[in-house]
């Protein structure tokens, strides 16, 4: 499945997979031009086309005084803010129908969190804008059945859908990547591995997510040998000090030399 079907996410001439990376949560506009600013340079230099990430509000937290945002409009108004500086599209999650048409006026592509990607009326409300909707595999569900959510969204009359792999639930509190679901879900749609939300260790004791970001290089590097068309990676200069899944993001000092080794392997790739 090739990218061109996705309007907001540029073709190069480089055969690079795209990107999606930011920060988890929208903290502030210093903080979200800050991380757009470094990633948008690597990107550039390595002609990977970019999409800046970042949750204008979580609602999927594990206790009540856990952070969720920093205000809808305002946050929302900051990755409009980034799209504009930059030049890039950019992607936030949504919760609720009212949220779809709220968001859509700012971004330019709708994601839906796994937990919700059987949710029909927030899948449709999301399409109906017309944007771009980025359908999380939900951690509970099969490769196979994600045709069902992409087949929402096309019936809809929206050709621009794509899916995302974070994971599947092994055990309680850890999650698994099983790469035969990659080239499953090609066959619906452009498809991205979500590398660090597939590094989450869940329903820790303490209500705080865990997670295992000495991993990241390990899975982004094999979905990249399996064929992703995108890579997902949370990313922050500070990830101890983040408001939200700090556990499990990339330190934004590591990020270039990993995206050199991940074109490296794309590069290889399309030789053969």
């Amino acid at each position: 499945m090739e990218i061109n079907n996705i309007p907001q996410i540029k073709h190069t001439e480089s055969g690079n997979f795209f990107l999606l990376a930011g920060p988890c949560a929208i903290e502030g506009e210093d903080m979200a031009l800050r991380i757009a600013d470094k990633i948008v340079s690597i990107t550039d230099a390595l002609q990977i086309p970019y999409v800046f990430k970042g949750s204008f509000k979580k609602a999927n937290r594990s206790r009540i005084d856990s952070f969720t945002g920093i205000g809808d409009e305002k946050a929302l108004k900051i990755l409009q803010k980034v799209s504009q500086t930059f030049g890039v599209p950019t992607i936030t999650d949504i919760h609720t129908n009212e949220d779809a048409a709220m968001a859509a006026q700012y971004v330019d592509i709708l994601q839906i969190p796994a937990f919700l990607v059987r949710q029909t009326d927030l899948v449709v409300a999301a399409a109906e804008t017309g944007k771009t909707v980025n359908l999380k595999k939900g951690q509970f569900m099969s490769p196979e059945s994600m045709k069902h959510a992409v087949q929402k969204v096309l019936d809809c009359n929206n050709q621009n859908v794509m899916v995302t792999d974070r994971g599947t639930m092994f055990g309680y509190q850890d999650m698994i990547v099983d790469y035969r679901g990659i080239p499953t879900m090609k066959q619906f749609a452009t498809t991205v591995l979500d590398v660090t939300h597939s590094l989450q260790q869940p329903n820790q004791t303490t209500g705080v997510t865990g997670g295992r970001p000495d991993m990241i290089e390990t899975v982004a590097k094999a979905g990249i040998a399996v064929g992703v068309d995108g890579i997902f990676i949370e990313t922050h200069f500070d990830p101890a000090n983040a408001k939200s899944d700090g556990a499990n993001m990339l330190h934004l000092d590591y990020f270039e030399g990993l995206m050199k080794k991940l074109v490296a392997i794309r590069k290889t790739i399309n030789e053969f």
